[in-house]
C-alpha cells in the first residue's frame, strides 16, 4: 500500500500483520504532522478502512 496524496497532504500507511496494528503518517508540505494509529484484521488493512481514516482526518480538522 503506497502513499496517498490529497489536498496537499501525504498519507503514508504502514502496518504489521503479526501485531494487527498500523499507522498512517500525515505530512503537509514535507513536514510530519501526525500519526493516526489503528487496528485491523486479516492480512492487511482494507483500502476502504484507510480511506475512512483520511476522510475523518479532514473532517476532524475542518480541511
Amino acid at each position: 500500500m503506497g502513499a496517498i496524496e490529497r489536498n496537499g497532504f501525504i498519507f503514508e500507511p504502514e502496518y504489521s500483520v503479526i501485531s494487527q496494528k498500523g499507522a498512517i503518517h500525515v505530512y503537509h508540505n514535507g513536514e510530519f504532522i501526525e500519526e493516526i494509529k489503528f487496528e485491523f484484521t486479516g492480512r492487511s488493512p482494507k483500502p476502504d478502512q484507510i480511506e475512512t481514516f483520511i476522510h475523518e482526518y479532514f473532517r476532524k480538522n475542518n480541511i
